[in-house]
């Protein structure tokens, strides 16, 4: 007969041969006797298991329950198990005589037999091991015709491990876990957080940011300025607090390999990704939130953090923040010109402002060819004077002989009491006032031109540079003029117009695109085609009158052009001359009572004798 039982991992097939020739006598040898030929773990109140050697593996100071297997197993079969010692030299002969059993194993006095005896469930309870002890192999001692012998290496065998207890309560562990998660996704925001805060922003914020942003500044900035100490005691912290979170996954999990998935999955979420995504948008508000947090850590890991960062700072050197240059802050504001909240106008003038140091005044000026000037030898009469009215210009340099010899300028408001009439040379004028003539040379930056400007001495200087060209003597060579102005006009990035600018770039002759207001002066300029002769200016002082000031000779009325040939029209200026012989004579009466005329009489001049 055949008969199979299956238990944990393993399947124990016994062939039996009751009636057997072969075996008959061998069977009637054993009598009453049970036999014993194999044992499976069947249960246990602690952790226990089965190797793939067939080693039934058992917790120190549990109750476990053995099935055996055998033939003639009966209730009293219990007396005849027992357990002994075994070392690592044991022998794997299953007939080998048993010696001294242990007592760290005793076998319950009861049995729990099948109705076949072929099985029987027996319960057994595991003492404590030694204090040196880690584990101990027991072999299996089973009674046969009154001799005690092993069962066998594999089959017999029964190994007791120490029993692993946890280091703190389960749930203790738990809160002490989550409180470890928050403090390690606390120290890795405030590693990015703070140390992002360089003390350089931290000051700039304290001067221009909001009043909760200033709070918050004030609280960081002084612990901040320790910046290696700071740093040292973060990630102290930080290791520490990871490295007992593992230890503490790996006490509650009871496996290593899943302490470490477990620890590396939570690290990374709670303790990395969330938090610094946190404080790279938020450092500011949670680094003052949890200064205090932050002050006693950095209390707590003083005896090795503190000598680190002292070492850093003299290795590393002092922290000096973040710091741009010209052309870094230049790059910075266009870079982030999408997101502030500064309009193109102020970009420019921030630019330009920026770029003043790097710019000469040989990029700015008006070259000499485009400039205006006049010749020392000219006659302030009205053609001259209607010359430097359309010129628009208020200083005007005066060359004498060749452009290039500048040597007087000329300011407009010079010549208010001068009369063109009088045919003024204009030397008289400039030697009258005598204004400097102030030389730069074409490499001077555009700053050191602006302080000269401030200073007040003058508002247009004259380009020169030393030309050692050519055979000869250097000499000083005139390139144009730059005035104050232009050097604004670079700051702002923009053309400065008036009202009399023909010209919206002096440096690339661009015309006003409107000049609707420009005075044109030529057409008094002329002798009048009327018969009595009268000054320019006393034409143009009647015309500008009845332009503005009568409505029928408006320019919504009538031309400007059309007016100044109806005044040069021989009959409309007349001169009336007193006869003293004749005193009634009807040219002596403008206008007679009770006479109406077509006519108005408008006096420009009188004369007397």
């Amino acid at each position: 007969m055949a008969t199979e039982w299956s238990g944990k991992g393993c399947t124990l097939t016994l062939i039996l041969f009751l009636w057997s020739r072969v075996c008959g006598n061998k069977a009637e040898s054993l009598g009453s006797d049970s036999r014993i030929l194999g044992m499976r773990l069947e249960r246990s109140d602690k952790p226990a298991t089965t190797t793939e050697d067939g080693i039934i593996q058992v917790t120190e100071e549990s109750d476990i329950q053995l099935r055996f297997y055998g033939l003639q197993i009966s209730n009293d079969t219990w007396a005849q198990i027992k357990f002994m010692e075994q070392g690592e030299d044991s022998s794997s002969d299953s007939n080998r005589t048993c010696g001294d059993f242990t007592k760290d194993i005793s076998v319950r006095t009861s049995m729990s037999v099948n109705s076949q005896g072929t099985s029987g469930v027996l319960g057994v309870k595991i003492k404590p091991l030694r204090k040196s002890e880690s584990q101990r192999d027991y072999g299996l001692c089973i009674r046969q015709n009154g001799r005690w012998f092993s069962l066998g290496e594999h089959d017999g065998r029964l190994r007791v491990v120490e029993e692993k207890k946890s280091l703190l309560p389960i749930w203790f562990q738990v809160i002490l876990i989550c409180c470890l998660l928050v403090l390690s996704g606390m120290f890795s925001g405030l590693n990015l957080g703070l140390m992002a805060l360089d003390p350089m922003e931290l000051r700039i914020v304290q001067s221009c940011g909001t009043d909760k942003e200033k709070k918050y500044a004030r609280k960081i900035e002084p612990i901040r300025r320790k910046g290696n100490y700071l740093l040292c005691s973060l990630l102290l912290g930080n290791v520490l607090v990871n490295t007992t979170l593992t230890i503490l996954l790996d006490d509650l999990i009871g496996s290593g390999l899943g302490a470490v998935v477990a620890s590396t999955i939570g690290i990374v979420i709670f303790g990395e990704i969330v938090p610094q995504a946190l404080c790279s948008r938020h450092g500011l508000a949670v680094g003052a939130n949890t200064i205090h947090l932050t002050k006693f850590f950095m209390f707590l890991t003083f005896p090795l953090s503190y000598p680190i960062s002292k070492l850093l700072d003299c290795v590393l050197g002092q922290e000096i923040g973040t710091v741009y240059n010209r052309e870094k802050l230049v790059g910075m504001l266009k870079v982030t010109e999408p997101y502030n909240d500064l309009v193109k106008e102020e970009m420019n003038m921030i630019q330009g402002a920026l770029e003043l140091r790097t710019k000469t005044v040989e990029d700015v000026m008006t070259p000499l060819n485009n400039c205006f000037m006049i010749n020392s030898d000219a006659v302030l009469d009205f053609n001259t004077m209607s010359e430097i009215m359309e010129s628009g210009y208020t200083r005007i340099p005066v060359y004498e002989d060749e452009r290039t010899n500048i040597v007087d300028i000329l300011f407009v408001k010079d010549l208010a009491f001068v009369d063109p009439d009088d045919c003024t040379t204009l030397k008289t004028i400039t030697k009258f006032y005598n204004h400097p003539v102030h030389f730069v040379f074409h490499d001077t930056k555009l700053d050191s031109m602006l302080e000269e400007f401030k200073k007040g001495k003058s508002h247009l200087a004259i380009v020169q540079k030393v030309n050692n060209e050519g055979e000869g003597d250097p000499f000083y060579e005139v390139l144009g003029l730059v005035t104050l102005e232009d050097v604004i006009e670079e700051i702002i990035k923009s053309e400065i117009l008036d009202e009399s600018d023909l010209y919206t770039d002096n440096r690339n002759r661009k015309r006003v695109a409107h000049n609707k207001n420009k005075r044109d002066f030529s057409a008094f300029k002329h002798e009048s085609e009327s018969k009595v002769k009268i000054s320019p200016q006393l034409l143009l002082a009647a015309h500008r009158f009845l332009a503005t000031e009568v409505s029928l000779f408006s320019p919504s009325q009538i031309s400007e052009k059309i007016l100044l040939r109806i005044l040069k029209h021989p009959d409309v200026i007349q001169e009336i001359k007193f006869n003293e012989n004749d005193k009634k004579a009807s040219l002596h009466y403008l206008y007679l009572r009770g006479k109406p005329v077509d006519y108005f009489i408008l006096i420009l001049q009188v004369l007397t004798h």
